[in-house]
């Protein structure tokens, strides 16, 4: 696959005709769009998780389908609820506007998309703008660093009253366009997720049966698996928030004041003002608040303190080390209790899509109960595959746990890591063990934040998530 940048009229031609355009409108986009650059990363999603076209998350089960007059250059456009029929690969536009018009307008136009398309791409906070636009990254194409030094060029900017008393830097923040009204003065800088990340699930879920506890100031949700509790850089709508907000009424959105995994089910706090946020931030960074989690097994856990470092990138996979390196972060957890339970029978994983990540089917899984106590991302995913014990279904830390059986050494970070004579040596056996790692799932894990309790003005408060999915001992139930 040629590089992004380096294929922009390559590869929009082959999105465009495949879905928005018909081949002879393809030059017409072509020349109307400032295009930057275009970005297209490979992001594997669920076979529940389809389709390309955006449904805006209304609360509602029919299909509207909104025809084109023959004499538009888009074609039908059906706004598909509750999501699309099948996937595509993730899309990343960046425009420039070379005059003043409307949001809503200069995309659909510049990028071919049906007006319908792109409000529900708005809808979804999927569309970002900066006054000015970033510089391009280094594998640009010479056409977009002509656009960029153009559009940026001192004496240009002097000319924008919106930018006076900004630095460059203050004018590149980016905010979410709201809506496809929004005006745009000439120079602006828009960046365009055209495929967003979706979470079908919550079409499906049930919300109300989900709510554990309503209090004055916050929510206490059982969250589904396969759901976001905020929602996605692309996407705010389709998330428990948003979703349990609708499902008990609220005039004012639920705000979410920690996450778990999307992957994992269980405790969520949701906060119903800004002020509970603050407190309970403020009770988080005290570690005033304890998380009790549920984690199925591959193998038993000893009880006690299981104690690592992870590696201080914000990306998957986390790396963790029993030896302290520095600046990595200090990650423990203590093992409560691990006992000895069925492995999830074939209907179970079936509905539920428990990825079985190559690892053979047991007579035994292993429920432990964990008490966490540092709240690192992936940690208990993570670190549980380091001792050779990983989750069940967790793609993205299973599979490199069966590498590390077949071959110790390959974890440059483990107890047979192999002595390296250069850093260089080094670094490509990190590599090497990322590369060991899978895709993050899209479904379930064996993994639920069981219980939440915290301490606040003199009263506890402690809540306990419903029976984890894999203790169902028949396909006789609720998905939700």
């Amino acid at each position: 696959m040629p590089k992004p940048a380096a294929t922009v009229a390559w590869l929009l031609p082959q999105l465009w005709r495949r879905r928005f355009l018909p081949p002879s409108l393809v030059p017409r986009a072509l020349s109307s769009s400032s295009l930057l650059t275009t970005h297209r990363a490979p992001r594997r999603r669920s076979p529940l998780s389809p389709f390309t076209h955006l449904a805006a998350a209304a609360a509602v089960s029919t299909a509207a389908a909104v025809e084109a007059p023959t004499t538009s250059p888009y074609p039908v456009y059906d706004r598909l609820l509750p999501c699309p029929l099948q996937d595509d690969p993730p899309r990343i536009e960046h425009l420039v506007a070379r005059e003043d018009e409307m949001a809503g307008d200069f995309i659909s136009r510049s990028l071919g998309l049906p007006p319908l398309y792109v409000a529900d791409l708005i809808k979804f906070g999927a569309v970002y703008y900066a006054l000015v636009a970033p510089e391009p990254p280094p594998y640009a194409a010479p056409e977009h660093v002509r656009i960029f030094r153009e559009v940026t060029n001192p004496s240009v900017l002097r000319q924008r009253a919106s930018i006076k008393g900004k630095t460059v830097r203050e004018a590149q923040k980016t905010f979410r366009v709201t809506d496809p009204n929004q005006p745009l003065e000439a120079g602006t800088y828009l960046r365009v997720h055209v495929h967003p990340k979706r979470f079908p699930r919550c079409y499906e879920i049930d919300w109300k049966s989900r709510v554990i506890a309503v209090a004055d100031d916050y929510v206490v949700l059982d969250k589904p698996a396969a759901t976001s509790v905020g929602g996605a850089t692309d996407n705010i709508e389709e998330s428990c928030a948003v979703f349990t907000s609708r499902a008990l009424g609220l005039e004012t959105p639920l705000m979410t004041t920690h996450q778990i995994d999307n992957c994992s089910e269980g405790c969520v706090v949701l906060s119903k003002t800004k002020e509970f946020c603050s407190v309970f931030h403020g009770l988080i960074r005290e570690k005033q608040v304890k998380k009790v989690y549920l984690a199925l097994t591959t193998a038993p856990v000893s009880t006690g303190i299981i104690t690592h470092y992870m590696r201080p990138v914000n990306r998957a996979p986390r790396l963790v080390s029993e030896d302290h390196i520095g600046k990595w972060y200090l990650c423990q957890m203590e093992v409560l209790d691990c006992k000895k339970v069925p492995w999830p029978s074939s209907s179970i994983r079936k509905v539920y899509n428990v990825n079985d990540c190559g690892w053979p089917q047991q007579e035994a899984a292993y429920e432990c109960k964990i008490n966490l106590l540092t709240g690192k991302t992936h940690q208990i995913r993570a670190q549980l595959a380091a001792i050779g014990t990983p989750i069940i279904g967790d793609s993205a830390y299973m599979t490199a746990a069966i590498a590390a059986m077949a071959n110790p050494s390959i974890n440059p970070f483990g107890r047979e890591k192999l002595s390296y004579n250069s850093e260089e040596e080094k670094e490509a056996a990190v590599e090497a063990w990322i590369a060991a790692h899978g895709k993050e799932p899209k479904s379930i894990i064996g993994l639920q934040a069981s219980e939440i309790s915290w301490d606040y003005e003199g009263e506890h408060h402690s809540y306990k998530a419903g029976v984890p999915w894999w203790r169902q001992d028949s396909v006789e139930f609720d998905l939700v």
